[in-house]
């Protein structure tokens, strides 16, 4: 039986990413087989195998350590009753004109009460919450679900940037004080540090977004963005405290030591797992193809015979051995096809494999192979010997040195600004501007419009982090300054 050959060979992307982002992003989709925009719903998007294997590596890892840090998983249903949404007047404002309704169902015609398609899954939990607390002694009551959630994205849909149905987990905490809830919102974030800068190796700086950019119900949203190749920022995890807001008109309550009701404090984290995968493709990537994490990898390693007439018998006989040692211990390819060696070596390029073995003659006379990194496409000539142990030292160490050679610097794209013009001119090369701004509060709204409609940008927040510039005035209207911000492009 003849050898199945691939659909087509791959040539390499045709764009540079740093010369066009957006057409290097687009290209990297079809190309690596990671989604097809042609199913016929705008905006829902088929992830393939590929990006669904990765995908599902790195809900694993989140999920262990929320578990790790003390929540429990839980499955709720996907449908909302529209008088749960109404429940959180600023929530239902926020979300609202973003909500898919179910209507009708079946041959029964309208239904009673229309249905929201979980657009997010507070007014969903929190009835059950009110259900499930009783004492103080059921806190801290901490669970999670990896979901999918739907809203009508009004804006331009981008495979996994950004989209109508969108894959993530979301955690939603109880506590019995504020400062308790304020730890959890801490620990949120250093999750977020642990999974998408180490495991990753995605670089992220966290700011306490404006009043006005605040998750819908929430007194204050921590969130985590990314600068892509395009000089845009893209949020990844964010983090809500809620305060009382949710716990009052959905009625969760406790019963403290001393017998006496009390409102729990709440709080809500929502990565996106399936928008990481996208800002780690777009960061990592270059223009061969895919950069992937070790961990993350579908295939890890992928052994190349060299085939020369007449050889063919020891070559494949070499290789077939050499998966045979490796395959127990990693996610192994043997591509025995009829394809040209090159045609393969673009084709695992292009899907990120992080190592390629390649064997051809002369190595099996040499008693050797070769090995081929992707991120940085140094080849080691290795004695069989030395194989297994030359392998492992690498896959444990190759995610480290994504991380060392990808992980950008963010001072280092940050420009201190304190006119409007150089601003301006800032956003416009692709940096994040720093510099005094009038409030962050709602006061401050009228700023932040002259930001987005002259400079081309938006109020992203104060770092959560150590703030190392201070400005005496706010780069819009010249009022004293009451903190410092960032500026920056985003999708």
């Amino acid at each position: 039986m003849a050898k199945k050959k691939k659909e087509a060979p791959i040539t390499g992307i045709t764009v540079s990413k740093d010369e066009d982002f957006s057409a290097w992003y687009t290209e990297i989709i079809e190309k690596a087989e990671l989604a097809d925009i042609r199913y016929n719903v705008k905006g829902f998007v088929c992830y393939r195998p590929w990006a669904t294997i990765s995908i599902r590596k790195m809900y694993r890892k989140y999920e262990e350590l929320l578990e790790k840090n003390g929540h429990l998983p839980l499955t709720m249903p996907s449908l909302i009753p529209e008088s749960n949404l109404m429940l959180e007047a600023a929530h239902v404002e926020g979300f609202a004109p973003e909500v898919f309704w179910v209507t009708e169902a079946g041959s029964s015609g309208p239904l009673s009460e229309k249905l929201a398609l979980r657009p997010t899954s507070e007014t969903a939990l929190y009835p059950m919450y009110s259900i499930w607390i009783r004492s103080y002694k059921d806190l801290p009551f901490k669970r999670y679900q990896s979901c999918q959630v739907w809203r009508y994205e009004g804006k331009m849909t981008r495979p996994f940037f950004r989209g109508r149905e969108f894959h993530w987990i979301e955690a939603h905490d109880v506590f019995a004080t504020e400062e308790d809830a304020m730890v959890q919102v801490h620990e949120d974030m250093k999750m977020t540090y642990q999974m998408l800068q180490d495991e990753f190796c995605i670089p992220i700086i966290f700011f306490e977004r404006p009043q006005w950019d605040k998750f819908a119900g929430a007194i204050n949203t921590y969130a985590a963005d990314a600068l892509m190749g395009s000089g845009k920022v893209l949020q990844l995890p964010s983090t809500h405290l809620l305060g009382q807001n949710f716990s009052k008109p959905f009625n969760v309550k406790f019963v403290d030591k001393d017998g006496n009701e009390k409102y729990g404090y709440q709080t809500c984290y929502g990565p996106a797992i399936s928008r990481i995968y996208g800002a780690m493709i777009a960061y990592l990537g270059d223009d061969k193809g895919l950069i992937l994490p070790f961990d993350l990898a579908p295939i890890q390693i992928v052994i190349v015979p060299i085939l020369i007439k007449g050889k063919e018998k020891i070559v494949l006989e070499k290789c077939k051995e050499v998966y045979e040692r490796i395959r127990d211990k990693y996610i192994v390819k043997l591509d025995n096809s009829d394809d040209s060696p090159g045609s393969k070596f673009y084709y695992w390029e292009m899907k990120g494999v992080p190592f390629r073995i390649e064997i051809g003659p002369k190595d099996v006379a040499n008693n050797q192979v070769v090995i081929v990194k992707r991120h940085d496409g140094q080849k080691f000539n290795i004695k069989n010997k030395e194989i297994e142990s030359f392998i492992e030292n690498m896959a444990e160490n190759y995610t480290k040195e994504i991380k060392e050679k990808k992980m950008l610097d963010f001072e280092s794209q940050i420009e201190l600004c304190y006119e409007k013009d150089s601003a301006m001119e800032a956003i416009e090369n692709g940096k994040i501007v720093c510099c005094g701004f009038c409030s962050i509060d709602n006061k401050g709204i009228r700023c932040a419009e002259v930001v987005e409609k002259e400079i081309g940008a938006f109020v992203r927040g104060k770092r959560v982090d150590e703030e190392k510039h201070e400005f005496a005035s706010c780069i819009i209207c010249g009022e004293p300054a009451s903190c410092t911000v960032y500026l920056a492009k985003s999708y």
